[in-house]
């Protein structure tokens, strides 16, 4: 495990630095972003993804997680800065919240967030409620089968957070090394639960069609923003003859982004 897993600012001040420098820059492309923009992130943390808009002058952001230390965490952070306007956050599941609660958006994020959520198809068909018509809806995640798609870098022991691939091994035999390098049994079910709600990027891309959205704009990363901040890594885009490969790419894709937007028929 990592520092970074224990201290919640540094986690904090991490989202902020790679959302600024790889989110946003993608959403801009795409949409024009001022203070009128009204910006949700689903799966929040701490709310460091969402200092880039403040900066912006956004005036309506709602950042929402289910975790109550998460949420306390980006309150107190939020608290201790100097700035002219609220951010809303919530502490729920998404699927208690209504359009009446917190209305519609024209910018919806979830980084990292999609691959620790079951049925991701009901989720992709229910956060449309929130968008705008012409809302833009940024998604980043790992593929599972990379070679740290099971977040093992959470592991306490220093063998299993460096070692690659072992999550896609069959559970019988994950759970046993996991449990001989002396890995709580809440670590494990947390780690098992992961490999339940994995996603590979054919299995999103099919969800993006049966729930009928448009892909704006996609990349592939050999070597993750997340990485620079993390490990002094330069971020490396995949070619794109190798990202087109199905199911071969999830090997070697550390993070996929996407921008999506509702196609017209359901606008």
């Amino acid at each position: 495990m990592q520092e970074r897993h224990i201290n919640r600012y540094q986690y904090f001040e991490e989202q902020e630095i790679t959302t600024q420098k790889y989110v946003l820059p993608l959403l801009q492309e795409l949409k024009s972003i001022d203070e009128s923009t009204a910006v949700l992130e689903i799966g929040c943390g701490e709310g460091g993804n969402l200092i880039p808009f403040l900066n912006l002058g956004c005036k309506n952001i709602v950042g929402i997680d289910i975790e109550e230390v998460k949420i306390e965490n980006a309150k107190n952070f939020f608290g201790e800065m100097e700035i002219d306007n609220d951010v809303k956050f919530i502490c729920d599941d998404i699927y208690n919240i209504s359009v009446e609660d917190i209305g519609q958006f024209d910018i919806i994020i979830t980084r990292d967030v999609i691959e620790h959520i079951h049925n991701q198809e009901k989720f992709m068909n229910f956060v449309k409620k929130f968008m705008k018509s012409d809302a833009k809806f940024f998604l980043g995640f790992p593929p599972w089968f990379n070679p740290f798609g099971g977040h093992q870098q959470v592991c306490e022991s220093k063998v299993l957070s460096h070692l690659p691939f072992f999550h896609i091994l069959p559970n019988p035999l994950y759970k046993f090394i996991l449990k001989s390098f002396g890995e709580t049994d809440s670590k494990i079910e947390g780690l098992l639960e992961i490999k339940e709600t994995g996603i590979t990027i054919e299995r999103f891309e099919r969800i993006l069609r049966e729930n009928n959205y448009r892909k704006d704009k996609r990349l592939f990363y050999f070597i993750n923003p997340n990485y620079e901040v993390k490990f002094g890594l330069k971020p490396r885009t995949s070619w794109k003859l190798f990202s087109s490969i199905p199911f071969v790419r999830n090997f070697f894709m550390t993070a996929g982004y996407y921008v999506v937007s509702q196609n017209d028929s359901t606008s």
